[in-house]
């Protein structure tokens, strides 16, 4: 061990002031105590340096257990060669060789005063530790100052009792060398590394946990990896390993059991390092549950293990953690501690660790942990406790530890239809997290191992579901028909199939046309092999096709959802209804269908319906216009690459809340000409194409609208209930001076839209002929548009007709009733957070004349004095008719001022209305 000795100022006055003693006549016994590695041979170095110094004679050994089957064999190598005359020859009779030693040390110390270095005294033969003990009680009168070292370090296994416990307290100066501060510790560091930066000192401070022998060992490694160089986390990383070799020092030093005992804290600590914090416990719970598992894995005495591990904390080579659990200073320290086991005794020390976890009611997530490090061929418990933790993590949101403990299970041997079933859910979830291109090898491994046809079943749907997503449209279509063969006892295993494969076929427009022709056929000459499931698609089809209207829709889907259904086939009817309950304006009942879906599936699974219901789920809030929700709902991730619904959404929110900038860099993410075809790069077309148009771009947006009709056209989607192309290119006709073009588009979208019949759809369509038409003619649509969609839960549209109606309102001269319009528009704009919309309202309003105005409108300060009376009586529970009585009005008007009022205060329902109104009265916003 090289450099300078730090912190030990007090021995060193100790031992000068006894060198003083000895000089001037009278002797001592000093013992030098501490852990391994704490420095006590360089402190006893420096003791025999500064006595020759001072004129002392210096007589030293150093002991060895290799030396003790030689009686005296320490002190023979202490007192140096011995005269021919003295008779020293080891005998039956110790205490006569004794005294002759004795008198050989006399004779040394009357030629001059002598220091005796003894240094491990502890390691001497039971001869010569006799001795010391002897010259201890007879030394004060000699000129002759005794320094012994002595290991003082709590172990698992109990050592004899050194010499403090063996001499009286009088006889025996006793100074134990603490372990470095870390300022101390950082002292060493800078001494070795001036320049070295603050953190990267720190961290060699607890690598070396205070221990000089360690924190030496460790500098010396570093000189060749200087910082910048960040200290390592593993001793491969170091050269020549000196620190590594010093770690195995002090645990042969420890014993066998302590050795055991550290090894298996480190196997420990290594499987549960960056999990997620336990319940809380106090330092002391921590700890006597840490020593509980390690004496339970390792069969040591629990006190003992207790006992050790307060001790080497005290020491500073261990920490107690955030949730005050003991654990080693540093990475590095750890991973030294594991270097000496091998790798099978490492996998049993793990097992035992999970045992032992398992036994005192463990959470099971942390019992698999451990088993993560063991080998395969494990009890039978083993299989039982990674697929608990399996279900568990997925429940937690926590997919790579699914992953990982799947993939431990598999190494264990397993019947063929269970290793399917693992295997398809392995390669379900690794397909869903980062690991995707090994998903599908995975999932064609199970497909081609032998199962039931249920199993076989789910195990085709996950990876049709997976080659979907990966843009192989054919392939997982190709899966799914090449099943069909194995399942004709089966008709509902079959009609699953068969939805299956036309609801992945919307990723591929000629795919899809081949499919739905199938499922139509099949339908028409045999209905039982499509089931209830087949036919919802097919209300699906004819919905997009512009063949259907909501209600005659609804009207069948319902009636299929009151069929029995099987398992697999469920999500599939839900999901389908719940998609056209959405374009149908029942938005309530498009998201119950949606959470009962999603609540069916299982997440370790891959399923075609996942996707569809997260889809569906987002185009409800879009309908809604809950901007602030499509922004931080990522949606259902894609691995093609391409824009996915989610990022049509996002980019259109970006788009109405006024975030161009951001919504022009989501847009340049994308390259569509290399973009798969799918119906998600149709959304994000027109998406792209409203940015374009809210920034100026119109001709850029008209060819993104007529190529997202274009594409949708190809796949027989002519409805405006997916994508309302033809208004937004009928809108850019207009812009660019083509009236004739834009009334022909809008003639046919409200064509289109009177078949679906929905206020949404026809009000959107009336909207933009209306402007397309122009005059009092238009202004009568734009009314229409304006009644219509006062019964749409689509707020965004309704505020756009206001802002026809109003712009066409001031166009006749009628510019009171087209303020009204145009006020009511921004204030539902302002509500809805719609920043474009009400920019656009409020620019109509002042090119109308208007005067700008502070009033708020929206909140509690927004409602009039009429609006506040009748909502405070509606607070109290009165109904509308009694509302009316009591102040006189009409019962539509009450009604009139309570939709105003939900809308200024931001609530639907009437249950909203007293704490909403509560709120504002003490200052707090209702939203």
């Amino acid at each position: 061990m090289t450099g300078p000795l730090r912190e030990r100022e007090r021995a060193h006055a100790l031992l000068a002031a006894e060198a003083e003693r000895a000089r001037a006549g009278g002797g001592r016994f000093v013992l030098l105590r501490g852990a391994t590695g704490t420095g006590r041979s360089a402190m006893l170095e420096a003791a025999v340096a500064h006595a020759a110094g001072r004129g002392l004679r210096v007589l030293r050994v150093r002991c060895s257990p290799e030396d003790t089957a030689e009686p005296f064999s320490s002190v023979l190598q202490l007192l140096g060669p011995v005269p021919e005359s003295a008779d020293l020859t080891p005998g039956p009779d110790d205490r006569g060789s004794a005294a002759r030693l004795w008198r050989m040390l006399r004779a040394y110390a009357e030629r001059s005063p002598v220091l005796v270095a003894v240094d491990d005294i502890h390691l001497a033969d039971d001869s010569s530790r006799r001795w010391f003990v002897e010259a201890a009680r007879r030394v004060d009168r000699l000129p002759v100052l005794v320094v012994a070292t002595e290991r003082s370090q709590y172990d698992i296994d109990q050592r004899p009792a050194g010499l403090t416990h063996t001499l009286s307290p009088s006889l025996v100066r006793t100074h134990t060398l603490a372990p470095l501060t870390d300022d101390a510790a950082a002292g060493l560091v800078r001494t070795a590394f001036p320049a070295a930066p603050d953190d990267w000192t720190a961290d060699c401070v607890r690598a070396g946990a205070g221990n000089p022998l360690l924190l030496h060992a460790l500098l010396d490694d570093l000189r060749d990896t200087p910082p910048p160089a960040p200290v390592p986390r593993t001793c491969a990383a170091l050269y020549p390993g000196s620190y590594p070799a010093a770690v195995s020092w002090w645990l042969e030093t420890a014993g066998p059991a302590t050795t055991e005992t550290a090894r298996t804290l480190a196997t420990l600590e290594r499987a549960d390092r960056d999990r997620p914090e336990a319940p809380h416990r106090t330092a002391a719970a921590s700890l006597a549950a840490t020593a509980a598992l390690l004496a339970d894995a390792t069969g040591a005495d629990p006190a003992r293990v207790a006992g050790w591990l307060t001790a080497m904390t005290r020491l500073g080579l261990l920490r107690a953690d955030a949730r005050g659990r003991p654990r080693y200073a540093h990475p590095l320290l750890r991973d030294a501690v594991l270097a000496g086991w091998p790798a099978a005794r490492r996998r049993a020390a793990h097992l035992a660790v999970a045992e032992a976890m398992l036994r005192r009611g463990g959470r099971v997530d942390g019992v698999a942990r451990q088993l993560l490090g063991s080998g395969p061929a494990g009890p039978p418990w083993v299989l039982r406790v990674l697929r608990d933790a399996v279900a568990a993590a997925v429940r937690e949101g926590r997919p790579d530890d699914a992953v990982g403990y799947l993939r431990r299970a598999l190494s264990e041997p397993l019947p063929d239809d269970l290793r399917q079933r693992l295997l398809t859910e392995l390669g379900s979830l690794e397909y869903a997290s980062a690991d995707a291109p090994a998903g599908i090898p995975r999932l064609t491994e199970a497909l081609d191992l032998p199962a039931g046809p249920r199993d076989r079943v789910r195990t085709a749907l996950a990876l049709g579901t997976a080659l979907a997503g990966r843009g192989e449209v054919r392939a997982a279509v190709e899966v799914l028909r090449a099943l069909e063969d194995r399942l004709t006892g089966h008709p509902d295993l079959l009609g699953t199939v068969r939805t299956a494969s036309a609801l992945l076929s919307d990723q591929d427009q000629t795919v899809r046309r081949e499919a739905y022709h199938r499922l139509t056929d099949t339908a028409r000459r045999s209905p039982e092999l499509v089931g209830a499931t087949g036919q919802a698609l097919l209300v699906r089809y004819a919905a997009t096709a512009g063949a259907s209207s909501a209600r005659a829709a609804m009207a069948r889907l319902r009636a299929l959802l009151t069929e029995p259904a099987e398992p697999f086939a469920e999500p599939f009817l839900l999901g389908t209804t719940a998609a056209v309950a959405q374009w149908a304006d029942e938005l309530d009942e498009a998201e119950r269908l949606v959470e009962r879906g999603l609540a069916g599936q299982r997440p370790s699974l891959l399923h075609p319906m996942q996707r569809a219901l997260h889809n569906v789920r987002l185009d409800i809030a879009a309908a809604r216009g809950e901007y602030a929700r499509l922004l931080t709902d990522p949606g259902p991730p894609t691995p093609t690459g391409g824009p996915t619904n989610a990022d049509a959404h996002t980019l259109l929110a970006l788009v109405e809340t006024g975030r161009t900038a951001q919504a022009r860099q989501l847009a340049a993410r994308f390259d569509l000409r290399d973009a798969p075809d799918s119906w998600e790069l149709n959304r994000f077309l027109y998406a792209r194409g409203t940015l374009r148009l809210a920034e100026g771009d119109t001709a850029g947006a008209l060819h993104d609208f007529l190529e997202c009709g274009r594409r949708q056209s190809a796949r027989d989607v002519l409805s405006p209930v997916v994508t309302p192309w033809r208004t937004a290119a009928a809108h850019c006709r207009l812009a660019l001076g083509s009236p004739r073009d834009a009334l022909a588009l809008a003639e046919e979208e409200l064509r289109l839209a009177r078949v679906w019949d929905t206020p949404r759809t026809v009000g959107r369509a009336l909207r933009v002929l209306a402007r397309a038409t122009g005059g009092r003619p238009g202004l009568d649509l734009a009314e229409e548009a304006v009644a219509l969609l006062r019964d749409s839960p689509a707020d965004a549209e309704l505020i756009a007709a206001l802002l026809t109606r109003g712009r066409l309102l001031s166009a006749t001269g009628d510019r009171s009733r087209a303020r009204e319009s145009l006020r009511e528009a921004a204030e539902r704009a302002e509500r809805l957070g719609a920043v474009r919309l009400r920019s656009r309202a409020e620019e109509a309003l002042r090119a109308g004349g208007a005067r700008r105005t502070a009033t708020a409108h929206t909140g509690a300060a927004s409602l009039t004095g009429s609006e506040r009376r009748i909502a405070e009586l509606a607070a109290t529970g009165r109904s509308n008719t009694e509302i009316a009585d009591l102040l006189h009005v009409a019962r539509r008007t009450v009604e009139t001022h309570l939709t105003s009022t939900y809308r200024k205060l931001g609530i639907r329902r009437r249950g909203e209305l007293g704490e909403a109104l509560r709120g504002e009265d003490q200052g707090l916003s209702p939203g």
